[in-house]
């Protein structure tokens, strides 16, 4: 039936006059989809992309019955594609498209377009494929793309499900975010945001509501191209992850899948939306890595099928130099995407290119008001005397009562700066949760001049507070989770802080396998030569020391005990040269692994690595072995022109044939061992990346696979490479070489155990985390010993989230907080120690006398 169908599209396609490209063009898809969808080799058509070719090449409506009627028996043959391209609207009533007074086209095959020619564009775009609304039948067409899709959205509800748990959303209830049309400026032209055709009025967005009704807004959109704006800490995040589970919550299965992604990083200079999108997939759900028939991924399918919705999340985080560019690359595209950011960098980005971001809608988040703080601030409230009394405002009644008043500077003040839901989230767990502390200091204009004097107390003292000493229970089964100095937590979080800040751009993303990248890189490229050294001296003292117990070697001369030395030495040259290269490459940071070593891996019909990347391999660990053997050939030759072993006039000679021996033996030994390794290699499982200790416990088996694999791989392949590249020299070049296989089972276990243990260990993402983060870092006091347990810990008290295999600082301003700390923690400490701020609120104490005691004084920098 694909081949009935790609002959007929390919008939039609002939009959338009079209070349692939610029039907490809036309319909807004790629090339390789049309040549697909025409050579039958996609089982999976999606009804939507069928439908964007169709309407191109102008299909009458029986030859589109025909069409649907070669789908596969999964996928049911509609006589109307309308009924799922324009379902009902969410309210119930019927949408502008589908009143019969209003002839609006629904892009149906078969009803009048205007005229097609080869390599022009149609009048207007076809609109993307509104999402279902709730009890809308809709399904995917089976097979392994949608497969993908299921697991994917499965994964992605819990993933943000426990995320909202942890950071106690219903507790005691939600805050009440609310949001509003933004200004008429910040987004497009009401017709384009409808997708309408020419002379068809245009009907007014409803684009006011809150938390619960933001999926519903997001479907009345028929461009499906949204912008939520609001100010730092207003709830853009939260608001996008209960969109995610909202939609993936319907009862009808949305047609994309929302995936949350944090573009803060994003150089849209060198990489586009699309391939943005492929990566971070590749990241957080590694079991995409699977290839295709065709030989993409999953991720890239998923994508490239339209099925993925992004959220991106963190426009503003963008640098400022960025900004126009992402928004010219976002342009450039039509398809259905949700993006969050502060207002006013939207606006100068939007200023700057001309044109808000192109068919979107937009929004705006509401500040909170003076009702919803009484309504959620007393009930967070669980420590007073008037817990269980009804109406009771606990700690918070007196500040209530000013802000009720708002008649002066200090209410005023205070309820700007509360009126965000990060500060009154700070805020409660300051006063609501920590016995003693009075929330009446916060109303103090002397001590607190601006909002942003209130705004940096509140960021400053999060920390400490969330590290107060708290009791264990007897058995916690939270790894990590003890008492901390709250001072030492603050300096290593503001260390990770710093090194988030570090680089072209701020990032948002705190992966466990780019600490080593805060180091400078001439430590990292010392770092990697002594490890490189340090390995193959040991390989080669145990190597020795197994031969001399059972009798190979009779005793370890001194001239051996030196030359083990120098070839160290050589050996941590030659990965240190390494290192210089991937330097230059821009490729010293190692990215975790996305597979796992399987024998079945090689087995028909189960997914493995491509050639390409077991032809790249081989190329790699070719050159490599060829320089190690290179320096093994030369180091021996110095050591036996010192020892006189060899005749000066055969020195030359004898070092020459070593080189080119020693050459290929190691380069093809590598080579091969590499290679092998790559075909042995299928993809993760599904869950392997649901937090970043789980990546991290996936990547430490891998490596400590693969290290077995390799050492055993390269002893074996030594002795077979060299017996075979000395037979073949022996019989084309005049030289007498000799092989004997025990001492090349012996070179073999110094090449393997050494050269192994120095791949896995600085060159691999879990090595360099292993090394640098575990042993580094920590010597140098910017990190705990248990760096692993710590950053869990920090996840479990709030002060980090997870987001997929990374990790994030609860929010920006916390992250530049500590950072700019950090920066400047040679002024002291920003902990207040509860008990004094409670005297000086009291009137025992006067804010000054608190800020001159030792240890307990105040830093707020300038606004």
């Amino acid at each position: 039936m694909t081949n009935e169908l790609g002959t007929r599209m390919r008939q039609l396609r002939k009959r338009a006059c079209l070349t692939q490209e610029q039907l490809a063009e036309l319909a807004e898809v790629s090339v390789s989809t049309i040549g697909r969808l025409e050579n039958g080799r996609l089982p999976e058509h999606r009804l939507r992309t069928l439908q964007k070719v169709a309407e191109v090449l102008n299909v009458k409506p029986e030859e589109w019955q025909r069409l649907t009627a070669t789908l596969d028996g999964t996928q049911p043959a509609l006589a109307d594609p309308a009924e799922v391209l324009i379902p009902a609207d969410t309210r119930g009533e019927p949408t502008p498209a589908a009143q019969p007074e209003e002839p609006v086209p629904t892009g149906q095959p078969g009803e009048p377009a205007p005229a097609v020619q080869p390599g022009t564009r149609t009048g207007a775009p076809a609109p993307a494929a509104p999402l279902p609304a709730p009890g809308t039948a809709v399904s995917w067409p089976a097979g392994p793309l949608a497969d993908a899709a299921a697991s994917l959205a499965r994964e992605v509800g819990r993933r943000w499900q426990r995320e909202e748990k942890h950071r106690r959303v219903h507790d005691p209830f939600p805050l009440p975010v609310r949001y509003q049309p933004a200004p008429a400026v910040l987004m497009d032209r009401p017709e384009n945001i409808q997708r309408l055709q020419p002379g068809v009025p245009a009907r007014e967005l409803d684009l006011n509501g809150d938390l619960r009704t933001v999926a519903d807004t997001y479907r009345s959109v028929e461009s499906q191209r949204l912008v939520i704006l609001g100010r730092a800490g207003s709830g853009k995040s939260i608001l996008a992850i209960k969109f995610v589970l909202e939609l993936l919550a319907a009862p009808a299965s949305p047609l994309r899948v929302p995936v949350i992604l944090s573009i803060g990083a994003w150089d849209p200079l060198t990489v586009t939306p699309r391939d943005l999108l492929v990566d971070h997939l590749l990241r957080d759900h590694p079991h995409l890595a699977r290839t295709t028939s065709e030989g993409a991924t999953l991720a890239a399918e998923l994508v490239d099928s339209d099925l993925i919705l992004p959220v991106l999340d963190g426009f503003d985080e963008l640098a400022e130099a960025l900004r126009g560019p992402a928004l010219e690359a976002l342009n450039a595209t039509s398809h259905p995407v949700v993006l969050t950011s502060r207002r006013d960098e939207y606006a100068r980005a939007v200023r700057e290119v001309h044109a808000p971001l192109v068919l979107a809608a937009c929004v705006e988040l509401a500040d909170l008001s003076v009702e919803d703080l009484a309504a959620y601030l007393p009930r967070t409230d669980r420590l007073g005397n008037s817990l269980g009394s009804r109406g009771a405002t606990g700690v918070w009644g007196a500040v209530l009562d000013e802000l009720r008043a708002y008649d002066t500077a200090a209410s005023i003040q205070l309820g700007q700066v509360l009126g965000t839901p990060l500060m009154v989230t700070l805020a409660r767990t300051m006063y609501s949760e920590v016995p003693g502390n009075d929330p009446v200091e916060l109303l103090d204009t002397a001590r607190f001049p601006t909002g942003r004097h209130l705004e940096e107390h509140l960021l400053a003292n999060f920390v400490p507070t969330v590290y107060r000493h708290r009791t264990p229970e007897r058995a916690d089964p939270a790894r990590g989770q003890r008492n901390r100095d709250p001072e030492q937590a603050e300096r290593w979080l503001g260390y990770l802080a710093h090194s988030l800040a570090t680089g072209a751009h701020e990032r948002r993303d705190l992966a466990w396998w780019r600490l080593g990248a805060s180091v400078r890189l001439p430590i990292r490229v010392l770092h990697t030569a002594l490890l490189g050294g340090l390995c193959m001296f040991a390989a080669n003292w145990l190597v020795m020391l197994f031969a001399v117990s059972f009798g190979y070697i009779p005793s370890v001369q001194t001239s051996v005990i030196l030359e083990v030395a120098v070839f160290g030495l050589c050996s941590a040259v030659v990965f240190g040269l390494a290192h210089c290269a991937l330097a230059a490459a821009g490729r010293t940071v190692a990215v975790p692994t996305q597979v796992r070593l399987r024998l079945a891996a090689v087995t028909p019909g189960v997914e493995h690595r491509p050639v390409r990347e077991i032809r790249t391999r081989f190329g790699v660990g070719l050159l490599g072995g060829s320089v190690l053997g290179v320096a093994h050939a030369w180091t021996t030759a110095m050591f036996r022109a010192l020892a006189g072993t060899v005749p000066r006039a055969d020195l030359i000679g004898a070092a020459l044939q070593d080189t080119l021996a020693l050459a290929l033996i190691f380069g093809l030994t590598a080579g091969l061992t590499f290679g092998l390794v790559a075909a042995f290699e299928a993809p993760v499982d599904i869950a392997a990346a649901a937090t970043p200790m789980r990546l991290l416990s996936v990547n430490r088996a891998t490596a400590t696979r693969q290290f077995l694999v390799l050492a055993a791989a390269v002893t074996a392949g030594l002795a077979v490479c060299g017996r075979v590249v000395v037979g073949l020299l022996q019989q084309v070049l005049p030289w007498t070489l000799v092989w004997p296989l025990d001492e090349a089972l012996l070179l073999g276990a110094v090449g393997g155990l050494g050269g192994s243990a120095a791949y896995v260990l600085a060159l691999t993402a879990w090595g360099q985390w292993l090394t640098v983060a575990r042993f580094w870092l920590p010597l140098t006091r910017r990190l705990p010993w248990d760096t692993a347990a710590f950053l869990d810990d920090a996840y479990r008290r709030g002060v980090l989230r997870q987001a997929g295999a990374v990790y994030q600082f609860r929010h920006i301003r916390l992250q530049q907080h500590l950072a700019r700390v950090h920066g400047g923690s040679g002024r002291g400490t920003s902990y207040v120690k509860p008990g004094l701020r409670r005297r000086a609120s009291e009137g025992r104490a006067s804010p000054e006398a608190v800020e001159d005691l030792p240890g307990g004084g105040e830093i707020i920098p300038p606004p």
